[in-house]
């Protein structure tokens, strides 16, 4: 026969096998959900932009052009035109104390009482609606708005003398105790010092009520333990505040108990975020049940411990002096002894290890114990993070990088410290503070979170910090440290990729391509094209966690 007729039916099978491949395809991948006409950053480098993608279930199955999607439309098919909204990957918060925020909200709210008689008169008005015995907690109270001067007992004994009182600074390193809490905690001027801790002291040796780190456990020993209605509560408050803000994972560093109540709701289906539970290091032995769960929504495995306290309460560990505190260097809460047994035994386990660390000594300590660690115990993907990585000394800052140590870092911290913080610590010492630009050019893996509800779980703010280093009081309208200013690509990726990456979870998600979940925000203008100082003005207007849309905000 002639090569035309083989040709031609050639051609006919071919055609007709396309045609069946295509209907096959329409019919197996019909998404649930497709988004079309919308400004889409992937975080995905081979795919950096997009219009539209396609969702089966949880997941993301295609994502490109919106022609592209129509191979993806059936007669199911819910289709969503965004009208040029931006979206990006869900926002990771690689640091949060998720309980303790949730607390926050319903707890008295002190962070913005810029006056001491303010800061007193949100205390009685608390305290008076509450049943006798039932403590004050969280509050979060910032006394450099008034000046500097720290709070005493005695400002608010009068008015809280039936309720015990722990009232943190906003850092988390100090407390503010009332006469009865101390009472019930059995601190009194003859209690000997703490070590890893401070008693903040009157001339005549009684305590004035600021207690500062490991002094403050003795309190906390007295609190009574939430109940499950109390802690569903929290959480429950916490999933919304976060939700809003477009955070649809976290990192929870919380020691509240938080795993347990999250499984019980995962189990009625009322779970709306994704945890990675974290346990402290000292209690590295503490085993949850379980790893990744089937759904995504909840994974252990990783342990926080502690070196220092914070700047503010004078508790970071620095080679040299507080600049405005000659006799001071901050100390250690725990030793590198124990922080090294403990962390080279939970290695041994295969479990994640974070350690905080702010002062420049502090940081140079825990590097030598993750450099000693990864020696001894061989090369293998652990992902060390060093949680905060505030006020690095310049030398140690290749050795992030070197190491293979994660920075996971609180933008706004930076535009909230800088207000005061050169007083402190002196202008050589604050050119390597927060120094996300120094770390990334050393090819450091940055996440970023907010340590929560020491700060806003604000994203949005967060990447307006890091990208414009604007303090809060407006003093520094350049930026404070400028050369530390990262791009706004830079500050995304650090609240989503990296975020994924450091929890073990880039398979899943921190970006949008097919085979990952479909976590995504939309906002209401584009991140990387608005004026720098225009970012936090931004608006959240959808959060999608699992293609499911889990928020929305209410019309103008």
């Amino acid at each position: 026969m002639p090569k035309t007729y083989w040709r031609n039916i050639f051609l006919l099978i071919s055609i007709t096998l396309i045609l069946i491949f295509t209907a096959c395809r329409k019919k197996v991948l019909a998404a649930e959900l497709v988004i079309t006409n919308a400004t889409i950053w992937t975080g995905n480098k081979e795919q950096p932009m997009a219009t539209a993608m396609a969702i089966s279930g949880d997941t993301l199955i295609e994502i490109g052009s919106d022609i592209d999607m129509e191979a993806f439309i059936g007669p199911n098919t819910q289709l969503m035109d965004m009208e040029g909204a931006f979206i990006t990957p869900g926002f990771i918060d690689s640091h949060v104390h998720l309980m303790m925020g949730g607390n926050a909200l319903l707890s008295v709210e002190l962070r913005d009482a810029d006056t001491p008689e303010e800061f007193i008169k949100r205390i009685t008005e608390y305290a008076a609606a509450l049943k006798p015995g039932a403590w004050v907690l969280e509050g979060n109270w910032d006394h450099t708005l008034w000046g500097g001067a720290l709070p005493k007992k005695e400002w608010i004994d009068e008015f809280t003398k039936q309720n015990p009182v722990a009232l943190y600074r906003l850092d988390g390193h100090m407390i503010l105790a009332n006469s009865l809490a101390l009472e019930l905690a059995g601190i009194d001027k003859n209690t000997p010092e703490i070590v890893g801790g401070e008693i903040v002291r009157h001339t005549d040796g009684t305590p004035t009520g600021i207690l500062k780190d490991n002094a403050m456990n003795v309190v906390f020993e007295k609190i009574t333990p939430m109940t499950l209605v109390q802690k569903e509560n929290a959480l429950g408050e916490a999933m919304d505040y976060l939700l809003s803000n477009g955070v649809t994972s976290v990192h929870d560093v919380d020691s509240l108990g938080t795993y347990a109540v999250a499984k019980k709701i995962k189990k009625e289906g009322k779970l709306a975020i994704r945890i990675y539970a974290i346990n402290p290091l000292n209690h590295w032995n503490k085993r949850y049940e379980g790893s990744l769960q089937s759904d995504f929504y909840l994974k252990t495995g990783g342990l926080k411990g502690f070196v220092d306290g914070s700047l503010g309460s004078h508790t970071a560990a620095f080679r040299t002096p507080y600049t405005d505190k000659p006799t001071d260097s901050g100390f250690f809460i725990n030793s590198e002894e124990k922080l090294y047994e403990w962390i080279k035994t939970a290695d041994k386990e295969n479990l994640q290890v974070l350690v905080h660390a702010i002062g420049d000594r502090a940081i140079h300590s825990i590097l030598d114990i993750f450099e000693k660690v990864s020696e001894e115990e061989g090369i293998k993907d652990r992902r060390f993070r060093i949680e905060h990585v505030q006020h690095i000394e310049p030398k140690d800052i290749p050795r992030l990088s070197h190491l293979n140590i994660i920075a996971s870092m609180q933008p706004y911290h930076a535009i909230d410290d800088g207000r005061w913080a050169e007083e402190l610590i002196g202008p050589e010492r604050v050119k390597t503070t927060y120094a996300f630009k120094d770390l990334l050019d050393a090819k450091t893996v940055l996440t970023f979170g907010s340590d929560w509800p020491v700060a806003p779980a604000t994203p949005l703010e967060g990447i307006y910090a890091a990208v414009t280093r604007r303090t809060l009081d407006d003093k520094n309208p350049e930026g404070w440290v400028p050369v530390q200013k990262i791009t706004a690509e830079e500050a995304l990726l650090a609240y989503t990729k990296n975020g994924a990456f450091a929890s073990f979870e880039e398979d899943l998600k921190g970006t949008l391509e097919p085979g990952k979940l479909a976590d995504f925000v939309v906002l209401d203008k584009n991140i990387l094209n608005v004026m720098p100082n225009q970012i936090k003005n931004i608006r959240v207007l959808q959060t999608f966690v699992g293609g499911k849309k889990v928020f929305e905000t209410t019309s103008d």
